[in-house]
């Protein structure tokens, strides 16, 4: 048997504006409507869809795997907005990218307080 991830629902307070930022940062299509949510594909199938959300709900966690050209041209536009990037998931080493197992990776948040990761898919 073959499992998969095929969706998940991120939850946002402006669901199209969300969507538009991650696929902005991550150099993605434009997120297309589906129902009531906006949907970001991503390469390996695996949507990520934006639900608009009434305040409070929980803010998660999403990694991003990349390949190494792409880590920079991301964190390129992450600096060109001006946002802040850390080499750790708790914000103590600002403008800095992690070294794990070869690889660079970084975190960054997006306006709904959600942490998202970029890393370097392995050679």
């Amino acid at each position: 048997m073959t499992t998969g991830l095929d969706h998940t629902i991120v939850h946002a307070r402006d669901h199209d504006a969300s969507a538009v930022f991650l696929t902005a940062i991550l150099g993605l299509p434009p997120p297309r409507a589906v129902g009531r949510f906006a949907a970001v594909a991503l390469d390996n199938g695996v949507t990520l869809d934006y639900a608009q959300a009434r305040e409070p709900f929980d803010r998660a966690h999403y990694a991003f795997v990349v390949a190494p050209g792409e880590l920079d041209a991301i964190l390129g536009r992450v600096r060109e907005r001006g946002l802040p990037w850390w080499a750790d998931p708790g914000h103590g080493r600002p403008k800095e990218c992690y070294v794990r197992d070869d690889r660079r990776g970084f975190y960054f948040d997006d306006p709904d307080g959600h942490s998202l990761e970029v890393l370097e898919r392995r050679a």
